[in-house]
This record gives structure tokens, sequence and C-alpha cells, in this order.
């Protein structure tokens, strides 16, 4: 999240479209992990888990959409999509683990 409200902070005027929807599908992500850990169902957590994926290929897509519209550099999204890379893997992890109960 934090390097979500790095480029959303230094997106130009005429974006706040573009930094609405990366700030509040970064949001969601944190969210919905958080929300899945609370919950005591295996049905519940994976539901939350899977929304979070959700949200982390929805960030990546935004980020994808930011380098065509060059709104960061290719180092930027690099690193971004590798991050959100990781967060998917792990978070699908979680769900699979919830499976079957």
């Amino acid at each position: 999240m934090a390097l979500a409200d790095e480029v959303v902070s230094a997106l130009p005027r005429g974006r706040g479209h573009l930094a609405d929807q990366l700030s509040r599908a970064s949001t969601s992500i944190v969210l919905n992990l958080a929300e899945g850990a609370g919950k005591f169902s295996k049905p519940d957590k994976r539901r939350y888990y899977l929304t979070a994926v959700g949200s982390t290929t929805e960030s990546a897509a935004i980020f994808d959409v930011f380098l065509r519209l060059k709104l960061i550099t290719a180092d930027q999204h690099s690193v971004a999509k590798g991050m959100l890379e990781r967060i998917a893997a792990m978070l699908v992890k979680l769900a699979k683990a919830q499976e079957g109960e």
C-alpha cells in the first residue's frame, strides 16, 4: 500500500480517477486480508482471501495502465508488479489452505 500511496501522490492533475482506483484496490487487499483473518470458518476466510486476490490483480492491472500512459517508470512498474505477484501467491496459498470444510 505504501508504494501505491507514493505513486498516487505523484500523479499529475486530471488523473484523480486513476488515483482513486489504485487507492481503493490497494486498500481492499489489506482490509480483506484482515477481515479473513478475523473469521472462524474456513469458507468465510477463503472468500475474503480470494477477494483480496482479486484486488491484487486489479492493482497490478492499474500499474500496467500507468506504465502505458507513461505515468510511472519501467522500474516503478517492475517493483510494483513483483511485489503484487508475491502478494497474490501468498493470498492464493492462504485461500487454498481453507479448502475443505
